[in-house]
């Protein structure tokens, strides 16, 4: 009973948040400026640590203007690297969606949500779920993050410069601290850099974090396994030749007086030979 009443309550609420207009303050919370520079400085730095681990090395010998040319360098210290983060960085943005059911920039996260993995799974169980909102829209784009997509844009682009020198200097200040404290916030409230969302059992956004984890102690742990089954397969090779010894030992024995040949086939007289009868 209390789940079926749980559902007409979750349906009552997203009825209601349909039938509001899309530019309702009261429904629709567009990120302010704290939020947009918190997950634009999150995807760029997600993006830097991907892009960073290659040992790629790109060759500028083009000889435009002279026939020496410039000495090739790493990918990871080029502006080519640099120009890629920066385009593609907002588009990052598009993974995330709405969760309504959580409070300040926590409301923002890659993953379903709570609420519409309910109901996609009342769904999925065959149940009639009747909303003002169509099924084919469920999964698309929420105005708060596309307001989000949007803003990142104009961010980006004004504080290009900021980014390109964090990025050329010892980038040992964090990322967030630098752009958003120091330059994008200066001044304005901050407090939302700070809040973490602290994961539940069952959450969407957290379990696709734990499957990557696990990929990653699998890994690991094969390579354990494979190395258990090469020394196994080195101690039974060690026991077959002690036995295979084991069982020649007998052979190789000698008789006193007698040689190998002698103990295995017996002394036989020869024709001609006397016998004393």
């Amino acid at each position: 009973m209390t789940s079926v009443f749980s559902l007409l309550f979750l349906l009552i609420i997203y009825s209601a948040v349909a039938a509001k207009n899309e530019g309702d303050d009261e429904w629709v919370h567009l990120p302010n400026s704290c939020e947009v520079c918190k997950f634009v400085s999150i995807e760029m730095k997600s993006a830097f640590e991907e892009t960073g681990k290659t040992k790629e090395v790109i060759d500028r010998n083009y000889r435009f203007i002279d026939s020496k040319g410039a000495p090739p360098i790493k990918y990871v210290k080029s502006d080519l690297r640099f120009i890629e983060v920066v385009e593609n960085v907002c588009q990052r943005l598009l993974e995330y969606n709405l969760h309504k059911e959580r409070s300040g920039s926590n409301r923002f996260a890659k993953g379903m949500s709570e609420t519409f993995s309910t109901l996609h799974g009342l769904v999925n169980k065959g149940v009639n779920v009747v909303m003002d909102i169509p099924y084919e829209l469920w999964n698309e784009t929420s105005a708060e993050v596309a307001d989000l997509k949007k803003r990142c844009d104009v961010l980006v682009e004004q504080y290009e410069e900021v980014i390109e020198d964090w990025y050329k200097g010892s980038q040992e200040e964090d990322l967030t601290t630098y752009l958003c404290e120091k330059h994008v916030l200066k001044g304005q409230d901050a407090a939302c850099l700070s809040e973490e969302w602290n994961k539940k059992k069952g959450d969407n956004a957290a379990i696709a974090e734990d499957k990557k984890k696990k990929k990653g102690g699998k890994k690991s742990k094969g390579k354990k396994d494979s190395g258990s089954s090469v020394g196994e397969k080195t101690s039974k090779k060690k026991k077959e030749k002690k036995v295979k010894n084991k069982s020649k030992a007998p052979v190789e024995r000698r008789e006193e007086g007698m040689s190998s040949g002698e103990a295995i086939q017996p002394k036989v007289p020869l024709p001609g030979e006397k016998t004393e009868l």
